[in-house]
């Protein structure tokens, strides 16, 4: 099995995905910090299926000290321990308004100068910093909480909500830290987003203050819904990584699981005058009427039986597309692409 070129490839899919995300609807979200990320990640992930630091550092192709080196530069800033270097330096910034770029980069002279000039780039486009300055030296300030509080109104959380709420019906339950830790939101708008969603009753919440817990039995995002598709996208990218993770993992291989984990991929050469065509272009509809209904039925036994303390959440996800193509791919292609 060639798992290099299958990694290649996912890769490149994923990219195709963030940089679509990034730029949706006129958007242009901030990606500096996209490398640093997928890099801790990644580490995090290894070190969690028991990888050692030196194998890990093997499978970057870095020297063991240069791993740990970068682990702990990502972690912490070099000038100012204690910290990420995102947090460092929007702290400096708020210390003594405006700051140079010169002064910020002598700060942070331990620290590579390219990751400093990323961290400001990326706090300006997220506006939590503000620059001002031609030719010149840049001047940077950080954002009042006047100014930031007036942003978190007219944003109104839009998008957000269904995000907390995405991940507590996956992942909870779920404390506080733990949310803040996954989704890195500012704690006033994870307070704010929780609340939100505990007076609507889509989340429900265990005990009070830093030791509450959350979680919830549904997640639904309303087709024709002006926002929230954030979350309904994550729910569905979610659903189909666990799904493959699960296949890969040696416990999926029994003859019993085989049949309840998996997925298949069927592509269908039609056209508009293609006498199933609306067959095949209403297959999407139809699953949703039929496991939208079993979705029903499955509710609404629960309502009125309860859960036991131990079950199992079975996770179906059915995805449509439509790709054009041309005359001259090999006759015979409507069938089964693949099958795990």
């Amino acid at each position: 099995m060639n798992v290099q070129l299958l990694i290649d490839s996912i890769v490149r899919q994923v990219t195709v995905l963030i940089a679509q995300l990034a730029t949706s609807g006129g958007v242009r979200a901030p990606v500096a910090h996209i490398a640093d990320q997928v890099f801790m990640e990644l580490s995090n992930e290894l070190a969690a299926q028991g990888v050692s630091r030196k194998v890990s550092a093997d499978m970057f192709g870095m020297a063991l000290r240069a791993y740990i080196r970068k682990l702990q530069r990502l972690r912490e800033s070099e000038s100012q321990p204690g910290a990420t270097l995102w947090q460092a330096v929007l702290g400096r910034l708020g210390q003594a308004q405006p700051v140079s770029r010169g002064e910020v980069l002598a700060t942070f002279a331990r620290d590579d100068e390219a990751q400093v000039r990323a961290v400001l780039h990326d706090l300006c486009e997220s506006g939590l910093v503000f620059a001002t300055g031609g030719s010149g030296e840049t001047m940077y300030r950080a954002a009042t909480e006047s100014e930031l509080s007036h942003m978190r109104q007219h944003s109104s959380g839009e998008g957000l909500d269904e995000m907390v709420w995405a991940l507590i019906y996956r992942e909870g339950p779920l404390d506080g830290s733990a949310l803040h830790k996954r989704l890195r939101l500012d704690e006033a708008q994870l307070d704010a987003s929780l609340q939100r969603l505990s007076a609507d009753q889509r989340v429900r919440q265990a005990g009070r203050g830093p030791t509450a817990v959350y979680s919830s039995h549904d997640f639904t995002v309303p087709l024709q819904a002006r926002s929230g598709w954030e979350g309904a996208v994550f729910d569905h990218f979610q659903a189909m990584v666990q799904t493959i993770t699960q296949r890969l993992q040696g416990s999926a291989n029994a003859a019993n699981v085989q049949d309840v984990v998996g997925g298949s991929t069927y592509s269908y050469d039609v056209w508009r005058e293609h006498p199933l065509a609306a067959e095949v272009y209403g297959a999407l509809s139809e699953f949703r009427r039929t496991f939208g209904a079993l979705l029903q039925r499955v509710q609404a036994y629960n309502a009125e039986h309860g859960r036991p303390t131990q079950y199992e959440q079975v996770v179906l996800y059915g995805g449509q597309c439509i790709l054009e193509r041309s005359q001259g791919a090999e006759p015979g292609s409507d069938k089964e692409d693949s099958d795990a």
